[in-house]
């Protein structure tokens, strides 16, 4: 990719991808991952980059564009959204490292596929010119078509811990090939069983200091206002539109069936029962309301970050208030969905069971879980709250 694809040529690529991915998804589900073939075009088409500077070999593109390209992708796979979802949030590391790891990882491999657990499960001990990392970390989604993982460490200097001013320990990521990673095959599960969600382990492993990073701590060295959106808000919302896209794709799967089914003791299709008319109208308002609320949040934070001002702790906590609400909402509309279906909703064969299990298992996400209102609401009263990944 010489030239990076503007945001509504990467829409384009989502929407003629969506059936192809559809017709895969069983493949995915029984594989346990999206096919390398597919994976392959889609970082060929840049989507695995949207987030990645434009001066790094990525598309830069704004938040909202992140949020249609994989509500379309989802809408074919679940799986196949969330392992996009997950390349392209990686990607932002990009604008913090410096120019010689940023070559390594991104300008050299322009569709190579990064991944990888932030929260600090691994230890990083000091080393000279870098660290000696040890660890293993459930749920790197995608590990498997990645070549770069990254994992969080804390960072123990002379034995013991290092603690940050103010005495929390220190927590960094260190960026690692995915040569020298350890895939440990975990990933047998109720959803998302395509995303190949392994848990991934190294060693004793060096890592030079310049391939680590922390976003709280490091500064954006490269790009634009994108970086001056929250990182964390941009996974969650990454969430909340995989999260939409499963929804969408639940409630076309209703509408194709009521067309054709008539169910057992009945002489009308599914469609013309009263009770299958209100729940389309329900799931569908569900889906449009949230996806309302959620670009609404979205563009008041991107208008402050893209004109040059600070994003507010408020709206910090207002994006991921957003971004769980809508997860939440996607759940109901895929439930409602589901139980349309009627019977046909529990066979291997049907779609809807897959999505049904694919948005629970997006809703166990650390970042949208219920917690998230508890700390959202915290802020918005003014009140003490830890707000580090908010």
């Amino acid at each position: 990719m010489t030239t990076a694809p503007t945001g509504d040529a990467l829409r384009g690529i989502a929407r003629e991808l969506r059936a192809r991915i559809a017709d895969s998804a069983a493949t995915i589900e029984q594989q346990r991952r999206v096919p390398a073939e597919l994976v392959a075009e889609m970082a060929r088409a840049g989507l695995f980059r949207m987030l990645v500077p434009r001066d790094a070999g990525g598309v830069e593109a704004e938040p909202r564009t992140m949020l249609d390209v994989l509500e379309e992708i989802a809408c074919g796979d679940g799986s196949a959204g969330w392992a996009v979802m997950i390349g392209a949030t990686t990607g932002v590391i990009a604008a913090y490292l410096p120019a010689s790891a940023t070559n390594e990882i991104f300008t050299a491999s322009p569709e190579g596929v990064t991944g990888g657990v932030f929260h600090p499960r691994g230890h990083a001990t000091v080393v000279d010119g870098g660290y000696r990392v040890s660890g293993r970390w459930p749920l790197a989604s995608g590990c498997q078509h990645c070549a770069w993982l990254l994992g969080g460490c804390l960072v123990v200097e002379d034995g013991k811990p290092r603690l940050r001013d103010g005495g929390a320990p220190e927590a960094r990521m260190m960026i690692f090939p995915a040569r020298d990673v350890q895939i440990i095959d975990t990933w047998n599960v109720s959803g998302l069983r395509g995303t190949g969600s392994h848990d991934i382990a190294v060693a004793d492993l060096f890592v030079p200091a310049e391939r680590s990073v922390w976003f709280s701590t490091d500064p954006v060295r490269r790009g634009g206002a994108l970086y001056a959106f929250p990182v964390f808000g941009l996974l969650a919302l990454g969430i909340a539109a995989v999260a939409l896209g499963i929804a969408r794709g639940a409630i076309d799967d209703v509408l194709e069936l009521a067309g054709a089914k008539v169910p057992t003791g009945s002489r009308r299709p599914l469609a013309e029962r009263s009770a299958t008319q209100a729940t389309v109208a329900q799931a569908t308002a569900l889906v449009a309301a949230s996806r309302a609320h959620l670009h609404a949040t979205v563009d008041a934070v991107w208008r402050t970050a893209s004109s040059g001002g600070a994003v507010s702790l408020e709206q910090r906590a207002r994006l991921r208030l957003a971004a769980t609400q809508t997860v939440r909402d996607a759940a109901k509309a895929v439930d409602l969905a589901y139980e349309c279906g009627g019977a046909t909703s529990i066979y291997e064969d049907s779609a809807l069971q897959r999505r049904f299990r694919d948005v629970h298992v997006a809703t166990q996400h650390v970042l949208v879980a219920p917690a998230t209102y508890e700390l959202a609401g915290r802020v918005l009263l003014g009140l003490p709250a830890d707000t580090e990944r908010l």
